[in-house]
């Protein structure tokens, strides 16, 4: 393929570097987005909710992002992001000066990102060269992941695919292939799951949040009293996990012995421990309608924290409810 004619294909302005120029070894592949793919709406669109998403999760980190492309290379944002989604801390350092050490720091965050994701390194569609290579591709698709492992309700523009060229480097010269990269899900209405009453809440009514906190609030004080504790912060007070299990040993009939958990957990991944033991069990019972991550619970979102309380608040009142007409009270 002469030159001029991939430049052509590529839609590439004289004086940008070509796959020729970049010297693509024999047997190589590299992907290229043209111009007009990037400049695609829903493209631009899904570019923005991740860094608008990114920006928010980092805000008390005071991290602020303006280029995917740009600034996810090095693995600092990545790590802050991961460690942020994930509340665990990873053994990495937290300034990489050199090329080598943001290589090494890069490793280390997509490794522990992969094993969450329970991806094998050859199924994930990035890796350490694409994302230090600014690859924008990969970095779209490694945060999509990310987005819908952590952020599931984060609403992500459906069905992106954009146009992307193939580039292979082969004995007789440089091969092209155009080809349909899938960025999101293609969904339907009915594909989407369903909400529950508090994405209704938080989204038509949030002035009537703190009435339900409140209610909440008030009926956890009232299982808790007998074990002389009480709640004020329904935000805060659920993050660690250790009054949560307590609370559904209380109302379902549990022993925890105390080695099944931490009574005063000294990281977020004890944290988590205990937090991911309650959602099990609350499972166990069927009391999630609604899937909860763990890592919400102990990033202390308040959305998530109510899904779980208000489901042991729904059964032990409609209860309450029962064993009082059983007994003939009055209605």
């Amino acid at each position: 393929m002469e030159l001029e004619s991939l430049y052509d294909l590529l839609q590439l302005p004289k004086g940008v570097e070509s796959p020729a120029e970049e010297k693509l070894p024999q047997g190589g592949k590299k992907k290229y987005l043209p111009p007009l793919s990037r400049k695609d709406p829903r493209f631009e669109e899904l570019q923005k909710v991740l860094m608008e998403w990114i920006n928010a999760t980092l805000l008390p980190e005071h991290i602020v992002v303006r280029s995917l492309e740009e600034d996810m290379f090095d693995g600092l944002i990545l790590h802050h992001l991961f460690q942020k989604l994930a509340a665990l801390k990873l053994e990495a350092e937290d300034i990489a000066l050199t090329a080598a050490s943001q290589r090494h720091k890069l490793t280390v965050v997509l490794e522990a990102v992969n094993r969450s994701l329970q991806l094998e390194e050859r199924q994930a569609k990035w890796n350490v060269e694409t994302i230090f290579n600014k690859d924008l591709l990969s970095t779209l698709h490694l945060l999509v992941a990310l987005a819908k492992r952590f952020q599931p309700d984060l609403s992500l523009p459906t069905n992106v695919q954009v146009e992307v060229i193939t580039i292979e480097s082969t004995k007789s010269g440089l091969k092209s292939e155009k080809s349909m990269e899938q960025l999101t899900e293609c969904r339907t209405d009915k594909d989407q799951p369903p909400k529950d009453v508090f994405d209704e809440l938080f989204k038509l009514a949030p002035e009537k949040v703190n009435a339900v906190k409140e209610a909440i609030v008030n009926f956890v004080n009232q299982k808790l009293d007998r074990l002389g504790l009480s709640v004020q912060n329904l935000d805060t007070q659920f993050a660690d996990g250790v009054i949560l299990l307590l609370l559904i040993g209380q109302l379902e009939g549990f022993f925890l012995h105390l080695k099944e958990f931490y009574l005063t957990p000294n990281s977020p991944a004890e944290m988590l421990h205990n937090v991911t033991l309650a959602l099990e069990l609350l499972k166990e019972e069927g009391l999630l309608s609604c899937p909860v991550s763990p890592e919400d619970i102990v990033n202390k979102d308040a959305k998530s924290t109510l899904r779980v309380l208000y489901s042991l608040f729904c059964k032990h009142r409609q209860k309450a409810h029962t064993d009082a007409t059983l007994q003939g009270a009055p209605n």
